[in-house]
């Protein structure tokens, strides 16, 4: 073995620590920021009803779903780094289908979007499991949500500030901007592959079985529900938050300011790390559920009747959901098994895509005939339901 292959091996630990992935982490994070809160409210302007805003995300999250299963036929033959390179070119397109301001360039950029976030959240997922030791995640996972801090605080409101004064194409340009700089940071530190996954000689396999596989085991299922629960959350805050403060008469402006507002209070999700590794795992997912069933509920009877207290209380509830994006992820991580890791984790990642399709089509319905605060308010119950379970089932030493 030559010099620099020693080097290079030497170096891989400082390449693949826990900073840099939660550096990676951040500047996808700003890409999705940026048009995180434009897509309610274009839908709003396209559509004009925050009903059929909830009727077209049900329908495009119905075939991100199947996309998503679909995943392992496509990553399967790809080394992870042209994988994570995939997921930045639909990024791209989905700004490209955006800036066009139409239903069908909605529809394919939230679509795209949806399935670009996928491939970036799987395969980050995949190197850190590859290269966190799992004694490690209480710490390395809220780290990587705090680092994000910035990029969702800024993004949101940057880009409802461009979308309003500079049109569709203002944020959707400074997407493609982002997604240049994080290419250049993800190639420049070369991120290899551990030789028990080696891409390239993956075959593809049989997504039903998959599912199959991930459902019989109890403490995935319990994994799953926990990020679901979590991921509900933030998809109706995103999506309804803003359109609850359209429809209550303010400025389009104040939907961004309380979306990055939201986001500058993960950076409380590392108190969740120093609680966990105090009080235990469970204990802080319960409470957190807990906390933001109530904060959430109290929102949607406040409603558009009294929006600042409704917007108070949303942001109340999103301390809560900061501390489970810190340590709610923790639950998959200790339960999945090394060898199923690349099979587990496209059906893990369906959190993302369901907290996308169910809320949307039962709010679709709900919207016929209830005010938007209503949303809220069913939302609060179920969370309440998942920290139940999650009080009940989590075992007491996590």
């Amino acid at each position: 073995m030559t010099n620099g292959s020693t080097s290079s091996l030497m170096a891989l630990p400082t390449k693949s620590g826990a900073y840099t992935f939660a550096a990676i982490f951040a500047l996808e994070s700003f890409v999705r920021s940026l048009n995180a809160a434009v897509i309610s409210l274009q839908g709003f302007d396209i559509l004009g009803s925050s009903q059929k805003v909830s009727v077209l995300n049900t329908s495009v999250a119905f075939a991100v779903l199947a996309t998503t299963l679909l995943l392992p036929y496509v990553l399967g033959p790809l080394r992870r780094r042209w994988a994570y390179s995939l997921g930045a070119v639909l990024m791209l397109g989905a700004a490209l289908a955006l800036a066009s301001h139409t239903l069908v360039g909605q529809a394919m950029g939230v679509f795209l979007r949806s399935c670009g976030a996928s491939i970036f959240n799987i395969t980050l997922s995949l190197y850190i499991l590859d290269h966190i030791k799992r004694q490690n995640l209480a710490h390395a996972e809220p780290l990587r949500l705090s680092l994000s801090t910035f990029s969702w605080m800024s993004g949101p409101v940057l880009g409802v500030w461009l979308y309003t004064g500079y049109g569709p194409w203002g944020p959707q340009i400074a997407v493609m901007l982002s997604l240049v700089i994080l290419m250049a940071v993800f190639w420049y530190l070369r991120l290899s592959d551990k030789p028990i996954l080696t891409p390239g000689t993956l075959q593809p396999f049989n997504p039903l079985a998959n599912v199959k596989r991930f459902v019989i085991q109890p403490r995935l299922r319990l994994a799953w529900l926990i990020a679901f629960g979590r991921s509900c959350f933030w998809t109706t805050f995103f999506l309804y938050g803003p359109l609850l403060i359209v429809e209550s008469g303010l400025a389009k402006n104040v939907g961004g300011l309380v979306i990055s507002a939201s986001q500058a209070l993960l950076v409380t999700a590392w108190l969740s790390g120093y609680f966990a590794r105090r009080l235990g795992v469970r204990k802080v997912i319960a409470a957190a559920f807990f906390l933001s069933a109530a904060a959430t509920a109290g929102a949607g009877l406040a409603g558009t009747h009294f929006p600042y207290v409704a917007i108070s209380l949303l942001l109340v509830a999103s301390v809560a959901a900061a501390a489970l994006d810190g340590v709610g992820g923790i639950p998959f991580l200790r339960a999945v098994r090394p060898h199923e890791r690349q099979r587990m984790m496209p059906v893990y990642r369906t959190f993302l895509d369901l907290s996308d399709l169910l809320p949307s089509f039962i709010f679709a319905f709900t919207l016929m005939w209830l005010e938007i605060g209503s949303v809220f308010v069913i939302l609060g119950v179920w969370l309440a339901i998942v920290g139940a379970l999650a009080w009940r089932y989590l075992p007491r030493a996590m």
